[in-house]
C-alpha cells in the first residue's frame, strides 16, 4: 500500500503531572499514516476551510487530507522550504523557500504557482495575520533578523522590520495593531506596531529557553510561547510572564485550539506532545502527554475539526562509507552528520 496505517485508534489516556488536576485528564487518539515522499521537513500548516494539511519536504510541499492521510497534491520547486501560509479568503497560499530566497505564491484550488516573490536571505517562519490581512515572514537574515509583511492578494511586499535577533521564529497577531515575535537566540519577545511597522518593545521570556512556537488567545488576552523545557504565558498588556508550563525538549512550534482551550507543545526530543488546558487566563494544567514519533517538533491545529497534525520522516541506517573515503555530511543534515535514507514519512493525527 502507498499509505498504510501504523497505529489505528491507539487511545492514550494520561493524567496531569500535578495531583489536584486529575479531574482534567483527557483521552486522545493517535493515527499515523506513511505518506512516503522524499525530503526532510520543517513546518506543517492546516487549512481549516478544507481540512487539508500542507507538509514541507525540503524541495517541495505535500498537500494531505488531514482526516485520512491521503496525499492530494504537491507543490514542486520550493528549495529549502520551511512552511506555508494559507489565506482562504484570498484563495492564495505562500511558501517560504530558504534555498533561493523566494516566496512561492500559489492558487489554493489548483495548487498552481502564481508567481515567485523575491524576498531575501533567511526565510523561515510564516503565518497569516488575519486581523491585519497580511502574510508575515520571520527571517533568519544577517546581520540582523527581519520581519516581512506581504499583501496576500497581490503578493507585494508591504514592509520590512528590523528585529533584535538573527533567529526570529513564530509570530502572532492580537488584532489590536500588534504582532508578537519570538526571538530564539535572545530569549525575548518583540512587539511590532503594524501601523508604523516598527518594533516598539522587547520582553525577556526567562525561564523560557529558545522560544519558537507562539499563539495568541483573544478571549483571555494571553500569548503562549513554546520553549525548551519550560514554556510561558505572557500578558500583552504588561509583557510579564503570568504562568509557566513544564514540557519536553526540541520544541519548534506550538498549537492552540481556542474553543477547546487546549495548548499543544510538540517535544521532538522525547517524541511526544504535552497537552495543556487553560483553566483561566493565568492558570494552566497539563492534561496529557501523547506519544507521537521521535523528532516530530512542529505542529498545527485545525480549529474546525479540532484535529492536531505533525509530520516526521523516519530514516534508515547511515550507509557505510566507501573504503578510504573521507566522512561527509549528508545534504540537509544541519550539522547532525550523515543521515540514512528516508524509509517512511509519518503523518501523525491526534484526535479527541
Amino acid at each position: 500500500m502507498t499509505k498504510r496505517l501504523l497505529t489505528a485508534l491507539a487511545v492514550l489516556l494520561a493524567t496531569s503531572l500535578a495531583a489536584p488536576s486529575v479531574g482534567h485528564a483527557q483521552a486522545f487518539k493517535v493515527e499515523k499514516f506513511d505518506i512516503k515522499g522524499e525530503g526532510g521537513t520543517d513546518y506543517v500548516a492546516a487549512e481549516a476551510a478544507t481540512g487539508r494539511v500542507f507538509v514541507s519536504r525540503a524541495t517541495h510541499m505535500m498537500v494531505v487530507e488531514g482526516a485520512t492521510g491521503k496525499v492530494l497534491g504537491d507543490i514542486p520547486n520550493t528549495p529549502g522550504v520551511h512552511g506555508a501560509g494559507i489565506v482562504t479568503r484570498a484563495g492564495h497560499g505562500f511558501t517560504t523557500n530558504g534555498g533561493d530566497e523566494t516566496v512561492t505564491m500559489f492558487d489554493l484550488k489548483t495548487l498552481a504557482v502564481i508567481k515567485q516573490i523575491k524576498v531575501g536571505p533567511g526565510l523561515d517562519g510564516i503565518m497569516y495575520d488575519e486581523p491585519d490581512d497580511k502574510i508575515i515572514l520571520t527571517n533568519h537574515s544577517r546581520p540582523i533578523g527581519t520581519l516581512t509583511a506581504i499583501d496576500p492578494k497581490s503578493g507585494d511586499i508591504i514592509a520590512t522590520v528590523d528585529l533584535e535577533d538573527t533567529a526570529p521564529e513564530g509570530a502572532a497577531a492580537d488584532g489590536k495593531g500588534h504582532i508578537f515575535v519570538n526571538n530564539e537566540g535572545k530569549n525575548t519577545m518583540q512587539v511590532i506596531d503594524v501601523k508604523t511597522w516598527k518594533a516598539t518593545a522587547s520582553w525577556p521570556l526567562e525561564p523560557c529557553k529558545g522560544p519558537t512556537g507562539i499563539a495568541y488567545d483573544k478571549a483571555s488576552n494571553r500569548i503562549f510561547s513554546g520553549c525548551n523545557g519550560t514554556s510561558v504565558v505572557v500578558d500583552p498588556n504588561t509583557g510579564k510572564i503570568v504562568a509557566t508550563i513544564k514540557n519536553g525538549t526540541r520544541v519548534d512550534a506550538l498549537g492552540w485550539d481556542p474553543s477547546k482551550k487546549l495548548i499543544y507543545i510538540p517535544n521532538g526530543g522525547e517524541g511526544n506532545v504535552t497537552v495543556v488546558h487553560q483553566d483561566s487566563p493565568d492558570k494552566y494544567t497539563v492534561v496529557a502527554t501523547v506519544d507521537t514519533f521521535a523528532g516530530a517538533k512542529t505542529i498545527t491545529v485545525d480549529p474546525k475539526t479540532h484535529n492536531v497534525y505533525l509530520f516526521q520522516p523516519e530514516r534508515g541506517p547511515v550507509p557505510a562509507p566507501a573504503a578510504g573515503a573521507p566522512p561527509a555530511a549528508a545534504p540537509g543534515g544541519r550539522g547532525r552528520g550523515p543521515q540514512g535514507p528516508i524509509v517512511a514519512g509519518w503523518f501523525i493525527v491526534i484526535k479527541q
